[in-house]
């Protein structure tokens, strides 16, 4: 079965049962500043999960882009990606783990033709020093279904239990979670095989098993005293489409699917090498892997580049790029495969077909800067070559200069030099510890910072946005976001460099609206009735019937900025103080971004 079949099903599937569609949210999440990327389908509906409405109602479900930069590492095994689609379905308040198990499971067996022998799955074994009971509930239900008890197993906090904040000693008083249940599928490729052993389980990294999807039960509050019940209980599923799809075809190795098939199938053509052969499959992987990841985070907003999102989008195509020349594929391959994963996704995810040209463009020209780095590493390899290569030098080249590592061993090896390697591993392993502490920090999702400043940053936005509308003209949109509690950053469209007098005027409009003290009003509209009334949307994302908008001024009609959004905001303009733009610069062709501060 191939994704596109399985992603339809599962929408069509929970939308028979009183569940809306909604669209996927950027991978670049908007106003947040705690998180570069979405990396689960939950993230963007924390607000929601947390008691906020949401205007298609309590019962939702979509299909989200995913990215996670910490798994870029990890790539090259048949399991493992970057970016990922997850299928998502969600309660806010209304059902509870009987019919989302059945669902589920339905799902599963009825819609994919999943064995049901060959689901096992876990559930939470509790915590008694800290209050939390054993989820006897969710392995009933499981029996129910017809999972044999033998198949049923309990972990601990540490896999069968979800809050934002991790283990339940680490969430802060206020903070929500509650125990999940996952499901995994065990391949009958790899069932009898002599090197998986007998006490082989659900969460052994042997392969033998993969996690499907995920129930998590928010039901919890952590409190001062420990844990009470929450007033809204909810359900948030989360399954990853890529590996439905290999379960579906019994298939361990997620790059056989569809969506990789294609691209692998290319790159054996070009390369004359077999993705059969296992000495190749790793480097066939990261290709198709990197560079779809890298296809969508441009499409999204994240060029290339030195900081933030856009360091990844680099790190993506440049390892990406030293696999091709392992594969012995040349020039320009990635900026030709543009077409494909556009087909691919043509239906679902349009904006990637709408942006192939800034894609493909983007792509050749990060390959020919990188080969040209590539040339400068190879010289400053021969300077420190002179002298031998100790631990760190290796590090410097493969940190400063994209070298890999199997590249300064076969140099080396040509001039009869030895390469310190402990070294190398010792320098390695701290830079990883920096990347997974930062990881940590600022990777991983949660709710948007809401102090009082980014709440005012946040409708500045959207009087900046308007203001711009008013000075160059209504061919301008947005192209991206980022609110921290010091200052807004917008990207939009247009062609040229904004004058001296064109920001002056931008920045007066915005100040002359502050001082009108103008309320800032949400309401939930049916769609189409928002978008006659002018309110603005610029993602291409597939909306609900209804929306929230969010409008400036004393009336919706008379508003002076209307737009698409969840929030959240001050309550009048004149909270916002001074508008000043600090800069003003080009981001890429077409694109440029403004910088400003409240003072």
């Amino acid at each position: 079965m191939e994704s596109n079949e399985i992603r339809s099903r599962f929408l069509q599937f929970f939308e028979k049962r009183g569940h809306k569609v909604i669209s996927s949210a950027s991978l670049l999440p908007e106003n947040d500043p705690t998180t570069l990327f979405t990396g689960s389908g939950m993230q963007p509906l924390l607000p929601y999960l947390l008691g906020q409405s949401h205007p298609s109602g309590n019962q939702l479900v979509n299909s989200q882009k995913c990215f996670r930069a910490e798994d870029i590492e990890e790539v090259g095994d048949n399991r493992h990606t970057t970016f990922f689609e997850m299928l998502g379905n969600w309660s806010l308040g209304d059902y509870w783990k009987s019919e989302q198990l059945s669902w589920f499971i339905e799902f599963l067996t009825k819609e994919i033709g999943l064995p049901k022998e060959r689901l096992a799955v876990t559930c939470f074994e509790g915590d008694s020093k800290i209050g939390l009971p054993k989820d006897n509930e969710s392995a009933k239900i499981w029996q129910k279904l017809g999972i044999p008890e033998e198949r049923i197993y309990f972990y601990g906090a540490k896999k069968n239990w979800w809050s934002r904040s991790g283990m339940p000693e680490n969430m802060p008083s206020g903070e929500p979670g509650g125990p999940d249940s996952e499901v995994f599928y065990e391949f009958a490729e790899v069932t009898h095989n002599p090197k998986f052993g007998p006490v082989c389980h659900p969460n052994c990294d042997c392969g033998r098993f993969i996690e499907i999807g995920n129930s998590v039960f928010m039901e919890y509050k952590k409190t001062a005293s420990g844990f009470e019940k929450l007033n809204q209980r909810n359900v948030d599923f989360g399954g990853g489409l890529e590996r439905i799809t290999a379960a579906s075809n019994d298939n361990p190795d997620i790059f056989q699917i569809d969506v990789f098939a294609r691209v692998v199938g290319v790159l054996e053509r070009l390369s004359g090498k077999s993705y059969a052969d296992q000495k190749n499959q790793k480097s066939f992987r990261i290709v198709a892997d990197h560079f779809r990841a890298a296809a969508f985070l441009i499409s999204d907003g994240a060029l290339p580049s030195n900081v933030e999102q856009g360091y990844f989008s680099r790190r993506l195509i440049r390892r990406a790029i030293r696999h091709l020349d392992i594969l012995g594929v040349k020039e320009n391959t990635l900026s030709n495969l543009v077409e494909i994963v556009s087909l691919e996704y043509k239906k679902v995810y349009p904006n990637l077909t709408a942006t192939s040209a800034l894609i493909t463009n983007t792509l050749l020209q990060e390959e020919t800067k990188f080969r040209s780095t590539l040339k400068e590493g190879i010289k400053e390899f021969e300077k420190l070559a002179k002298r031998g290569l100790s631990g760190e030098d290796a590090f410097v080249l493969f940190s400063s200069y994209g070298f890999p590592i199997d590249m300064t061993l076969e140099l080396s090896s040509e001039r009869g030099i030895e390469v310190d390697m402990d070294g190398f591993i010792n320098a390695f392993k701290r830079h990883q510890e920096l990347s997974r502490a930062g990881a940590d920090k600022k990777f991983k999702g949660g709710l948007a910072d809401h102090s009082d400043s980014s709440l005012k940053y946040h409708t500045a936005t959207h009087l900046l946005h308007q203001a711009l509308r008013d000075v160059l003209g209504p061919t301008v949109g947005q192209k991206g976001s980022n609110i921290t509690a010091e200052r807004l950053r917008f990207d939009f469209s247009h062609p040229q460099k904004m004058t001296d007098e064109e920001k002056r005027e931008v920045e007066n409009i915005v100040n002359q609206k502050i001082k009108e003290s103008l309320p800032v009003t949400a309401v939930v509209l049916p769609k189409a009735e928002a978008e006659a009334l002018g309110a603005l949307h610029f993602f291409g994302e597939k909306y609900g019937d209804n929306v929230t908008v969010h409008y400036i001024g004393k009336t919706l009609a008379s508003a002076y900025s209307k737009e698409f959004c969840g929030g959240p905001h001050v309550k009048n303009t004149i909270e916002l103080g001074h508008f000043k733009i600090v800069k003003e610069e080009a981001l890429s062709a077409g694109v440029r971004r403004i910088k400003a501060i409240l003072e």
